[in-house]
């Protein structure tokens, strides 16, 4: 599978369900420095992905494993994935604050 052979909105929507879990578990600045800190080589992690796949894929779905490695060969998919982790992290933090400011509301 190629990342040109997924669509936008199955991208969007694979990397908006993975950036939501990275924000609830709380782990988006381990995620954001990972990312950026292997954009370079991007190719090759996505490379270790496909030899992991037989483990990974125990557990999870395997057409899912299959686009996510896909996309992630590709350095501005990588960058589109932090943009989007970066903007669910606001999300939470802004709607938060919100809820503290007006407890009444």
């Amino acid at each position: 599978m190629f990342a040109s052979d997924i669509s936008f909105e199955r991208r969007d929507e694979l990397f908006d369900k993975m950036a939501k879990k990275i924000v609830d578990l709380r782990l988006t600045p381990v995620a954001v420095v990972m990312l950026e800190s292997s954009k370079p080589v991007s190719y090759l992690g996505s490379q270790l992905m496909v030899f992991l796949q037989p483990i990974v894929t125990a557990v999870f779905p395997f057409r899912t494993y299959d686009e996510v490695t896909a996309l992630l060969e590709d350095r501005a998919n990588v960058e589109l994935f932090i943009r989007r982790i970066e903007a669910v992290e606001d999300e939470r933090r802004h709607g938060k604050g919100k809820d503290k400011a007006n407890p009444g509301d």
